[in-house]
């Protein structure tokens, strides 16, 4: 990126010492090269340009800016994905020609060399020129085209090589923008109904506009240019390719910024959900088949099952309140598992003062690990919402953090367990 460093030559500023100073020459000994500064009052100092540029006393003041996230230009990786895949190819296939030209490599790299390269018509030896010759031949395009070609790649890389129609429609360039905002229109009308066919929403967006647009001639585009422009519309707002189900979850996503809870140790967070089980159980009194539910707790650090209970539906407050439980005191394992099957002990080392089983006998250990839970991640249950549960997080000091109404993204590693059981 050509706004991306700063060169240093005359007139190139730094801070040396809190002062600012000038480069005002440079000299060449036998010792390396040295570089004369001048501060504010025209004092003169002279010192190595590797000290200079690799020292702590001096800082480098940039004349330019550089990339910054207010240029006019988009990022690279916008603009390429504004693309279509036809013209994402052709884009990348001609910045492949481009480092070849410049470099003699079509990765740009001599370690990345294919079998054939560097070609003879495009090895580095060569002048810049001949390669520029050589390459407007290949493409049979002009001189100046691949010129400007190689300018771009240095201005913008890849990015630069779009051709500026491509950046400024975006598939629509052509639409009457009242057409393609009563079409958006009609799209989000769908987006809880049934999945619609684009003759029926084409047909919708005309009427649309003649309704809205009474006093104004909208030009209505032809059956081939609408399906065209619904092409492209659909990658914005999916409505026809995609299953209803999925068109909504996309609909429904937050406007926002995405967030995400990044878990840095264990019981920071704990995930709890309940799930009605394909699994059905005999009441010993009154000798009916109950189906069962299960109820999860998962520590999303170590994404540890930190409690679990199976109960008959439905599940109550209290039986939340008991999967809680488990975090702070895991059930010993059964005597029947191997003893390696138990979980290890953590924190400070039995060995310290006196080996455990001489004091307590053979240690069995538990069937998970003891966690003191930080925030609790639930859905809006009304378990999960009870005065029970609630005290209880209150008590232990818990935060209690509801995730958003209809959003399963929020806690989906807990949906998941559960379902597993």
């Amino acid at each position: 990126m050509s706004g991306a460093g700063t060169k240093l030559g005359v007139g190139t500023h730094f801070r040396l010492d809190g002062e600012t100073v000038e480069v005002v020459d440079f000299a060449i000994l036998a010792t390396g090269m040295e570089v004369i500064l001048k501060d504010g009052r025209d004092r003169l100092v002279r010192m190595s340009v590797r000290e200079l540029l690799t020292s702590d006393r001096a800082e480098l003041i940039h004349d330019r800016t550089g990339p910054s996230s207010a240029d006019d230009e988009d990022l690279a990786a916008v603009v390429l994905n504004r693309l279509a895949k036809h013209e994402k190819k052709k884009v990348l296939e001609r910045a492949e020609h481009v480092r070849e030209m410049v470099t003699g490599y079509r990765s740009g790299s001599e370690d990345l060399a294919r079998p054939d390269e560097p070609r003879p018509q495009y090895a580095p030896a060569l002048p810049l020129k001949a390669r520029y010759e050589a390459k407007a031949v290949e493409l049979g395009v002009t001189e100046r085209t691949v010129r400007r070609w190689a300018r771009a790649f240095r201005e913008l890389g890849e990015a630069g090589l779009v051709p500026k129609t491509a950046q400024a429609d975006d598939g629509l360039g052509s639409a009457d923008p009242r057409w393609v905002e009563a079409a958006v229109e009609v799209l989000k009308e769908y987006e809880e109904e049934s999945r619609p066919s684009v003759k029926v929403v084409l047909e919708e967006v005309e009427a649309r506009v003649k309704t809205k647009f009474k006093l104004v001639k909208v030009p209505v585009p032809s059956q081939a240019t609408g399906y065209r422009w619904m092409k492209e519309l659909e990658r914005r707002h999916p409505t026809f390719r995609l299953s209803t189900q999925r068109n909504r979850d996309i609909a429904d996503r937050p406007k926002g910024v995405y967030g995400k809870l990044r878990p840095t140790r264990p019981g920071e967070y704990v995930l709890m959900d309940t799930t009605r089980l394909d699994v059905f159980a005999l009441d010993p009194v009154t000798l009916r088949w109950m189906q069962a539910e299960l109820t999860v707790a998962m520590d999303w650090y170590t994404r540890c099952i930190i409690g679990l209970r199976v109960t008959p539906v439905s599940t109550k407050a209290i039986d939340a309140a008991a999967v809680l439980y488990q975090a702070y005191r895991p059930q010993p394992v059964p005597e029947s598992w191997p003893r390696e099957a138990a979980w290890p002990e953590h924190g400070i080392p039995r060995g310290v003062l006196v080996e455990a089983e001489a004091v307590h006998g053979p240690v069995t250990g538990v069937w998970g690990p003891k966690i003191a839970p930080e925030t609790l991640i639930v859905d809006h249950g009304k378990i999960y919402l009870s005065a029970h549960l609630t005290s209880v997080c209150h008590r232990m000091g818990i935060s209690v953090q509801p995730a958003r109404l209809r959003t399963g993204r929020d806690k989906p590693r807990a949906s998941y367990c559960a379902s597993l059981g």
